[in-house]
């Protein structure tokens, strides 16, 4: 496998960092990675290993105010000034977009974890159909009145703070019982993997973790809370192929209700070949989980089918 790391500029000028792993051999399709809230794309090194292995080409970009993007640390978890949902999807595309000039013709997947899953599902109703399939790993359902609560809340924290100020108060609704299923709990992460190691990494990593902005928070709940209204789910292409896959003790997919949630909706909005996997026992990040191996191979058995 080789591994490179480059940057573009983004509309706005800010600079986008991405993460670009390519197999030895000739590349037989391109699986671009949407990572998940407090978390980076370098994180995907060991994955995209496996995936390269395969002949897959995997670009990772770290989304604002994340990762290598956010830079600094005051400057995590913190989208935009203005629009800041619509911008991380806008630099989603133009990642897709340079994939696609450096391998003309070639299938191309995007894969969305957690907050990226979200992100993938918002891409997926305005470019839905310059992708060959979509895999969502640890989505959630619909938040409903409890969206539209924390949206306001939001609002409210950033009147108070200022888009920038941090907001315990939303990072404790959201995150605060996430743990409570896993006591007694070894550290306030273990909802993340039954993996200690994995959640070890992910303490110590200094882009891992940390509390939001209410600017993030407002960005993220009213992006989330359009997603599953009919007239956005009818613009998925019928035709586009959709894996969803989340452990069964996922608290962000409420225990896998919200995944099978999900996956009825693609299904009433008409979407032909959805298909979902539950793993007994699994957590949030199934990526990371004690039984990693047996997902990648279902992964790379579900690329290889739609390739």
């Amino acid at each position: 496998m080789n591994q490179a790391t480059f940057s573009f500029p983004s509309v706005d000028g800010t600079e986008i960092h991405v993460y670009k792993w390519t197999p030895d051999t000739e590349v037989k399709g391109i699986v671009q990675i949407a990572h998940g809230m407090a978390e980076h794309a370098g994180r995907y090194s060991h994955f995209a290993e496996a995936l390269t292995g395969e002949g897959y080409a995997v670009y990772a970009n770290d989304h604002r105010g994340h990762g290598r993007t956010a830079g600094q640390q005051e400057n995590l978890l913190y989208f935009a000034d203005e629009n800041g949902w619509e911008l991380v999807l806008e630099d989603m595309h133009q990642l897709s977009q340079l994939i696609k000039r450096e391998h003309p013709g070639l299938p191309l997947f995007l894969l969305g974890h957690s907050m990226g899953s979200f992100l993938a599902r918002s891409y997926i109703q305005q470019y839905g159909g310059e992708l060959s399939g979509v895999l969502l790993s640890g989505t959630g359902g619909t938040p409903g009145i409890l969206g539209y609560i924390g949206t306001a809340l939001a609002r409210m924290e950033i009147r108070n703070k200022g888009r920038k100020g941090k907001s315990a108060l939303l990072t404790n609704l959201t995150f605060g019982n996430y743990n409570k299923a896993f006591q007694p709990a070894r550290t306030e992460y273990d909802w993340l993997s039954r993996d200690s190691n994995e959640v070890d990494k992910y303490i110590h990593d200094p882009y891992c973790g940390g509390m939001a902005t209410a600017g993030f928070y407002a960005d993220m709940l009213t992006g989330i809370q359009h997603l599953d209204k009919p007239e956005r789910l009818g613009k998925i292409p019928e035709d586009l192929p959709i894996f969803l896959f989340s452990g069964d003790k996922d608290p962000v997919g409420n225990n896998s209700r919200g995944v099978l949630q999900t996956y009825r909706n693609f299904r009433k909005a008409g979407v032909k070949d959805v298909s979902c996997k539950l793993y007994p026992g699994g957590r949030h990040e199934m990526l990371n989980e004690i039984n990693k191996a047996e997902v990648y191979r279902d992964v790379i058995d579900w690329l290889n089918k739609h390739i």
